[in-house]
């Protein structure tokens, strides 16, 4: 089966297949009107779609590709500040109906752009809102990095599941920009913490929104149906009192352990992780878990992983690291796994018909050939060409400087590569 978004990809566009089973998109009537300077300079009313001009789909070198970046960047960030300034300034968040609310300590006096962030989660979970307000309240004061935005948000209802619910994630991505806006936050400086219920969510958020974390630090939680799976490249820290007996949350820390230990025995160059059972200690570990915080601040985001895991969880997402499949298409608990290394992408699971690889100069050399590879068979070998739409597509899903694409290449049905 073709994925829907892919049918209507073939039907607004020509597809020019070549022997190595390879095509590339090009538009009919391009509009050679713009360039990218002149394009940015003109009111954003007035310009014309990015897909349908000339100079955002050509070949770019390198070096044109970094700055075509930093162009869109600064263009998106004037876009952006407007619509999250009341956000930043109110300390509210809205998606939906839902709104999170947030606190906000300051420590240390590091240069702006360099802060880290560290985004922590109350505990509480099915009571009445005035508990959950005490947890809130206490949450705020529980950790103290030596620097850095702590920042305590409150989650939207006063359900069991407070933090893994899918509004939680565009609410996160929303409080992530704000920060890096207004807060002068390093986006590869981001760590994910939180206590019971929050380490609940931690387990569950660390999963499916790795890409955006440097690290994350598990506190007395309960991991439900998560597995550790896709924390291949997200340094995970784990907390849990021995006598934690509550959902048997200390029988599951251990069995995170073995598992944690197992997958990095298997894979060395992933899954590193700290496993704290805290002996003689309950629900509360009466601050020891304080130790995760320095732990996790050694620790930057890795972008552009040669190895990507990516275990889909209940809720789906579209991308992980460099890869990307459509939402239509994501099933949850479906895995892709693939890497990246010397050129060759070689896709080692993959269950979606449509499965999208974006790459760029730090996964490989565009002035060589690429190749990809799944089952032993080559589906694509030859030249990729970086262009300025790949790289505004990237920035306007994610806003996300670190994570910036200028190639894409479509896998069908794990028999064929277009892009």
């Amino acid at each position: 089966m073709i994925s829907p978004d892919y049918k209507s990809l073939l039907f607004a566009t020509s597809l020019i297949i070549c022997s190595c089973k390879t095509a590339k998109i090009t538009e009919e009537v391009p509009d050679d009107r713009y360039g990218l300077e002149e394009w940015i300079d003109t009111e954003i009313n007035d310009r014309p779609s990015l897909h349908s001009q000339s100079f955002a789909l050509k070949s770019v070198s390198k070096e044109r590709a970094k700055e075509a970046a930093k162009i869109l960047y600064n263009d998106l960030k004037k876009q952006l500040k407007p619509k999250l300034k009341d956000s930043w300034k109110n300390k509210s968040f809205r998606y939906g109906e839902h709104i999170m609310k947030i606190k906000v300590r300051s420590f240390g006096d590091t240069s702006k752009g360099d802060r880290s962030l560290y985004i922590s989660m109350h505990g509480g979970g099915g009571a009445p809102a005035y508990v959950n307000d005490k947890q809130w309240d206490n949450q705020i004061d529980l950790y103290q990095p030596d620097e850095g935005l702590y920042i305590a948000p409150r989650a939207p209802t006063n359900s069991w599941n407070l933090w893994h619910q899918a509004h939680i994630d565009p609410l996160f991505d929303q409080l992530i920009r704000a920060a890096v806006l207004f807060g002068g936050v390093n986006p590869d400086k981001v760590y994910l913490t939180g206590y019971s219920a929050g380490g609940d969510g931690t387990f569950q958020l660390a999963s499916r929104m790795g890409d955006r974390f440097a690290a994350a630090a598990m506190m007395a939680g309960h991991p439900n149906e998560t597995s550790p799976e896709g924390l291949r490249n997200l340094p995970f820290a784990l907390y849990m009192g021995e006598l934690d007996e509550a959902y048997h949350r200390n029988q599951k820390a251990k069995d995170w352990k073995i598992m944690l230990d197992s997958l990095q025995q298997k894979d060395p160059n992933g899954y590193f992780h700290k496993v704290e059972i805290v002996e003689g200690k309950g629900h509360w570990m009466d601050r020891a878990d304080t130790a995760a915080i320095e732990w996790m601040s050694s620790y930057k985001r890795i972008n552009f992983p040669q190895k990507v895991v990516w275990k889909q969880d209940d809720v789906l997402h579209s991308n992980f690291y460099w890869l990307e499949v459509p939402l239509s298409l994501a099933e949850n608990g479906k895995k892709v796994k693939a890497e990246c290394k010397n050129n060759v992408i070689t896709i080692l699971e993959n269950y979606s018909d449509t499965l999208i690889i974006n790459l760029n100069d730090d996964l490989i050399d565009p002035d060589e050939k690429i190749a990809v590879d799944y089952k032993g068979k080559r589906l694509f070998e030859g030249k990729v060409e970086l262009n300025i739409l790949n790289i505004f597509n990237s920035l306007k899903r994610r806003f996300d400087k670190g994570m910036v694409f200028s190639v894409r290449l479509v896998v069908v049905e794990n028999k064929s590569v277009v892009f």
